[in-house]
């Protein structure tokens, strides 16, 4: 879940708050004011679909529907197909998750051969295994792909994580064009990586705090791909793709290029965009060391890791506080944003692009403003447009360019 945090728990806060929070300023909260939006870009949100119960997700099948299927936190997975909500759900295990705070039904994966297999991924949270707070991640088959109902007692629970805390359990799942399975988990929860002696974050000993990559075959199993960086370790967890991360709630890959974006949400100063190639597996992404480029807890381990940076970090000052991880655009309704990365922050509500400038440097842009409290998270249909689950407001609204049809 995206999350709220001065010095006490951040998401728990936010949901208290978020109706009356209000917009500090529209240039976000990097070191420096970011330039203004290019004068002949006007960019909304155009109603798409509402009625659902703090939507946290969306996602397309690949399969040619034109349907989204929309995450409810509580555990339902809705369809939105030629434009209306189809009233009965997708998939509903809310009778199988813990829901609340950050807990819940936290996002849904596709398998590549969807539209053969019907096979589709999910990641929740769970006391109903152990009797403690997991994480599930799970498999499920559509009797056929085209089915707009699947029934729960199709589940294949590939595995479990152990929860210590209940917040910081990432959620983020996609397929990258290797074929593999990629998933994000927290840290473990409570506040600045408490758990272990040097973090969850840089223990690879332990699946929190990283992203994990697996092979799924939609036979209710999972396996590891022989070149995970850790396959070889007799006692890290064979399947690490990177560390060094705290709650990677939104991430994506760009299927144009292969690359793997992550909005890691900070502790209580910086937010964080990573931008890994498919060639970067097994890097260390800092924290608890670092918090974006700032040392955090900076000790003797942290003295001889390689880390790498994020490539754009924001701090706090402008009334931003949770990253919102999103998606490089390759719509056709918004030329000028062709190629940039599109993503926000959930207390502010703002939404910017991201690119490189003639010299090399990311420079983010701001767009618009969502509503503090509403942006969970952006989806993308297969067309390559842009959408954005309105949290609060129970809504899906699709990115626009003002003055276009």
């Amino acid at each position: 879940m995206p999350e709220k945090r001065s010095t006490e728990l951040r998401w728990r806060t936010a949901l208290s708050v978020c109706s009356t929070l209000v917009c500090f300023g529209c240039n976000g909260g990097s070191m420096s004011p970011p330039p203004p939006p290019p004068p002949t870009l006007q960019v909304d949100l155009v109603p798409f679909a509402s009625g659902f119960s703090n939507p946290l997700d969306i996602q397309q099948a690949g399969d040619g529907s034109g349907r989204l299927f929309v995450v409810e936190q509580g555990g339902r997975i809705k369809i939105i197909q030629n434009g209306s909500v189809l009233g009965t759900p997708y998939l509903d295990v809310s009778a199988l998750i813990v829901s609340g705070g950050e807990e819940g039904l936290l996002g849904l994966a596709f398998h590549p051969n969807y539209s053969s297999n019907g096979c589709f991924y999910v990641n929740y949270t769970t006391t109903r295994l152990s009797g403690t707070l997991q994480t599930a991640i799970s498999e499920f088959r559509a009797a056929t792909p085209g089915a707009n109902t699947v029934n729960t007692t199709s589940e294949n629970i590939l595995f479990t994580v152990n929860q210590p805390e209940s917040n910081h359990n990432g959620g983020g799942l996609a397929f990258g064009n290797d074929g593999f399975l990629y998933i994000g988990l927290g840290d473990g929860g409570g506040a600045g990586d408490q758990h272990g002696t040097i973090g969850n974050g840089q223990d690879t000993t332990t699946r929190l705090g990283k992203i994990l990559r697996i092979r799924v075959d939609c036979n209710g199993t999972y396996s590891i791909p022989a070149d995970n960086p850790f396959v070889a370790q007799a006692t890290a967890a064979k399947e690490i793709w990177l560390y060094g991360l705290r709650n990677p709630f939104r991430f994506s890959i760009d299927h144009a290029s292969g690359n793997l974006w992550i909005g890691d949400v900070g502790q209580n100063s910086f937010e964080e965009v990573d931008r890994l190639t498919p060639q970067q597996g097994g890097a260390n992404l800092g924290w608890r060391c670092k918090e974006g480029t700032h040392n955090f807890n900076f000790t003797s381990n942290c003295q001889t890791a390689t880390l790498l940076d994020p490539i754009f970090d924001y701090d706090h000052s402008q009334g931003d506080d949770t990253v919102i991880g999103g998606y490089v655009y390759h719509g056709a309704n918004i030329p000028a944003l062709a190629g940039n990365y599109i993503f926000g922050d959930f207390i502010s509500g703002r939404i910017w692009s991201l690119a490189q400038n003639g010299q090399g440097q990311w420079v983010r842009t701001f767009l618009m403003n969502a509503g503090a409290g509403d942006l969970a998270s952006f989806g993308q249909d297969a067309n390559g447009e842009l959408y954005v689950a309105r949290y609060s407001s129970g809504a899906v609204a699709r990115l626009h360019q003002v003055g276009t049809p």
